[in-house]
């Protein structure tokens, strides 16, 4: 027999029912970073010379989703509602958003839309090598997301103690952000000259090396927005999401090559220091080389 007085009972039964509320919250950012996911793919697909807005939508949902993939973990972290079920779907909503929709928009909008050029087989060669390089973009993302879910405390190549403070490699939204915010600062007007195609290649391979490498990358995860903050950061908050409102194009365009930039700037040092400081002296043998 239930011992619990009828009013305990109600109140246990709703903290229960908004447990499972708490559960459904981050889970629906999640399913809106999907659907922006499968809008880009769709717009990206629609897109053309004649019609290239359909790039710049395409571009502004994977930005989107981007913000939405933020909030879902905090969310769940804040209300202290993670569960393992959230992390997986989290991780597939990263491939499909962050990994299909990027490689799939990069392809059409670099390489798959080149007009015809007088030396036709460098056309044709254009875009299957911007296919692979798409594919290989897409390939490191699903690696990087893996590799990121069984490690516990991985260790950057490039100084620093490795914790929440740093990412281990560029994570997949930054590298889907690039390519979003490119296309976005181009009004999504396809590339045209062939050479601009081979850069963006170039681009490519570049963000598809930094997922899988070792070097560290900012996370934000250290910033506490529970906690007081000095009046100057709500000013530069504020001043900040004004110049993305207001001048969009050029603002994104800045802070994602800022940002892949920055992973690379923190490791050329360390490459540098590394190649001059002296190897230690070997230690003494003897003649018969066994010391």
């Amino acid at each position: 027999m239930d011992s619990q007085p009828p009013r305990e009972r109600r109140l246990e039964k709703n903290r229960k029912r908004l447990r499972r509320g708490m559960y459904l919250l981050p889970s629906l950012f999640t399913t809106a970073n999907m659907a922006f996911g499968y809008y880009a793919i769709s717009q990206a697909m629609l897109g053309s010379a004649a019609e290239p807005w359909h790039f710049d939508f395409a571009a502004r949902a994977i930005g989107f989703a981007i913000v939405f993939d933020m909030f879902d973990g905090r969310i769940a972290r804040m209300t202290q509602t993670t569960s393992d079920f959230g992390r997986e779907l989290d991780s597939l909503a990263d491939v499909i958003t962050f990994g299909v929709a990027p490689a799939v928009l990069a392809w059409m909008w670099g390489f798959r839309l080149l007009p015809p050029l007088p030396d036709a087989d460098l056309r044709v060669r254009l875009v299957q090598v911007g296919a692979i390089a798409t594919f290989l973009f897409m390939i490191a993302g699903a690696s990087r997301l893996a590799r990121f879910n069984i490690q516990v405390n991985p260790q950057p190549s490039n100084p620093g103690r490795p914790g929440k403070k740093y990412f281990v490699g560029m994570p997949i939204p930054a590298a889907a952000g690039v390519v979003a915010a490119i296309v976005h600062f181009a009004n999504g007007e396809p590339l045209a000259v062939w050479w601009w195609s081979a850069v963006w290649l170039g681009l490519l391979v570049s963000c598809a090396f930094l997922m899988v490498s070792t070097w560290r990358f900012y996370s934000f995860k250290d910033l506490n927005l529970r906690g007081r903050h000095p009046f100057r950061n709500v000013v530069f908050i504020g001043a900040l999401i004004a110049s993305i409102w207001y001048f969009s194009h050029s603002v994104l365009f800045f802070i994602a090559l800022v940002y892949m930039l920055s992973g690379v700037l923190a490791r050329v040092p360390h490459v540098l220091r590394r190649r001059t400081t002296p190897p230690p002296p070997p230690a003494y043998q003897g003649a018969s080389g066994l010391g």
